[in-house]
């Protein structure tokens, strides 16, 4: 009985081998009849059993200026065995200059072995990876079509070994990716010399980045000063700020596109120079339209707020309040569209949307964690601000008590508040935080306020003299409105005396507190002048007498 369950364990082994090496055979190359026949025997030291070893063998039999070698690494199936030998020396010697100006080759990140299998972490388990039969070196945006320097492996017969080569379709669009990006007219005026690699670069581009370098800081320089003089002529007002703002996001943008313009058409540099010049030239143009309009949309919106609002405080209307709020809502939208498509455009050019988008979705949970732990003041300020912006507690311009602070709500930002103190200091203040803390808003319908003066004077005072002599001060004073709401009561009292408090209203709180002022210096005076007996007095009991004495 153990020999039969054995013998039935062998027989599917061998099955599920069988199954396997007939996969292997029918997905780990593409079969052909013959490989590039008109270009002759390949040379003896010619390693194309990998991706890694192919690469390396073209790039360094190219270098060598050994192009009829590296042709080998090239499949010819689509080219007539006669034209192969011309043909192939002339592909090999313009894809290597592609690839040399547009490709930065991550010897690492190609395989090492024959079957392109990419070799898990420890994590992801010990064996190795997919097996491949083709790879893509890299992908290419011209004119509206896509063009790819790929490799894949070829077998030609059951006798030979397979081989790692370009595909035919690159092959065929070396030509377009040549004239797009090969060799510039300046570059033939280069001496052979100063061609040859230093330390990752040619010689050449050592001496020339530094001075493509500094003239183009030369050109930004002037860009910004031609803006600036051209916003002092401007016509109109918002025109001259619209330009003084903008003049140095416009001299980078035209800094980038300059510096484009020179590597399409002048010089062409090596691919490790390309890889980063090329984003950042991406990223400075994006960044220096964005930037602009931004400004330029920020001046007219200043325009407009101080045309139909001016400055802003408690005085205006409730309408005027609402408006500036709205503004400074208007901006923060404009500034996350801007955002948003600034970047869509940089992952646009650079093609990041296939990498980095599906690295992004794949780790979009540990993102998550990351986002909800690291940005959670800043995404909550964030809300806040949006919060504020469509509930409107508070506007710009509101008169608030906070945190024994009166102030004027200055400026809402994304993610925090400055508000504005009576004695002009400026406090700066999270906007999460603002909303989470309790605080009085006096300008939450209207800007009145009620103004109360307290006075502690003695028992003998006379609060009807008081009351008529307030009244009359009151209505004389030009900060108080609604004649009718003026009072005086006695609102408390003990052994020492009475209190005795003034009611007045103002239009607003900044006009209420300096008319505070004045009705209790006027009062004061009334009392010291008229009637010095109502001071507060200090009594002293001793024994059956009580001794009086003024205060």
């Amino acid at each position: 009985m153990v020999s039969f369950f054995r013998l039935l364990i062998l027989c599917a082994t061998a099955l599920f081998f069988t199954g396997a090496v007939a996969q292997d055979s029918s997905n780990a190359w593409y079969s052909a009849e013959v490989l590039n026949e008109g270009l002759g025997a390949a040379p003896d030291d010619l390693d194309l059993s990998t991706p890694r070893a192919a690469m390396r063998s073209f790039v360094e039999y190219a270098r060598a200026d050994r192009f009829d070698a590296a042709a080998h690494v090239l499949n010819l199936s689509r080219v007539e065995p006669e034209r192969q030998p011309d043909r192939a020396v002339r592909v090999a010697q313009q894809l290597y200059q592609v690839i040399d100006r547009r490709v930065w080759v991550d010897w690492s990140d190609l395989p090492s072995r024959p079957d392109a299998k990419v070799e898990q972490s420890a994590s992801e388990g010990s064996g190795p990876g997919e097996m491949r039969r083709d790879l893509g070196i890299k992908l290419f945006e011209l004119n509206g079509r896509a063009y790819e320097i790929r490799i894949a492996r070829y077998k030609a017969g059951e006798d030979s070994e397979p081989v790692w080569l370009f595909t035919p379709q690159t092959v065929a669009d070396v030509a377009p990716l040549h004239d797009a990006y090969g060799p510039r007219a300046f570059e033939q005026y280069i001496p052979d010399r100063m061609k040859d690699q230093l330390g990752g670069l040619r010689i050449w581009e050592w001496l020339g980045l530094p001075i493509m370098l500094g003239l183009l800081i030369g050109i930004g320089w002037s860009v910004n000063s031609m803006v600036t003089m051209l916003a002092r002529k401007a016509p109109y007002g918002f025109l001259q700020h619209a330009f003084a703002r903008a003049g140095f996001p416009l001299a980078l943008f035209a800094v980038a596109v300059l510096a484009q313009v020179v590597l399409s058409l002048a010089v062409s540099f090596s691919g490790p120079v390309t890889s980063i010049v090329q984003p950042l030239l991406v990223i400075v143009m994006a960044s220096g339209v964005g930037m602009a309009a931004l400004r330029i949309v920020d001046a007219i919106l200043d325009r407009v707020t101080l045309r139909y609002v001016g400055d802003i405080d408690d005085t205006r209307s409730l309408d005027k309040r609402e408006l500036y709020t709205s503004i400074y809502a208007l901006r923060r939208v404009i500034v996350l569209f801007m955002v948003g498509f600034a970047a869509f455009y940089v992952l646009a050019r650079l093609n990041l949307f296939q990498s980095v988008g599906m690295t992004l979705l794949a780790s979009a949970g540990v993102l998550t964690v990351l986002l909800g732990i690291a940005g959670q003041a800043v995404l909550g300020n964030i809300l806040a601000s949006l919060q504020i912006a469509l509930a409107k507690p508070v506007r710009i311009g509101d008169s608030v008590l906070f945190e024994g602070d009166w102030a004027y709500v200055e400026s809402i930002f994304y993610t925090f508040m400055r508000l504005r103190t009576w004695d002009e200091r400026r406090i700066i203040v999270p906007v999460r935080y603002f909303v989470s803390k309790p605080f009085e808003n006096w300008s939450v319908k209207d800007a009145r306020i009620m103004h109360t003066v307290r006075l502690r004077l003695d028992h003998s005072a006379d609060s009807d003299v008081l009351r008529d002599r307030f009244v009359e001060l009151a209505r004389e004073d030009e900060g108080v409105i609604e004649h009718d709401q003026i009072a005086c009561y006695v609102t408390d009292h003990n052994a020492q005396g009475v209190e005795i408090s003034f009611y007045a209203m103002s239009p607003d709180p900044s006009t209420g507190w300096v008319t505070e002022m004045r009705l209790r210096e006027g009062m004061l005076r009334f009392i010291r002048e008229s009637h010095p007996e109502w001071w507060p007095q200090e009594r002293v009991e001793g024994g059956a007498t009580i001794a009086a004495t003024q205060g």
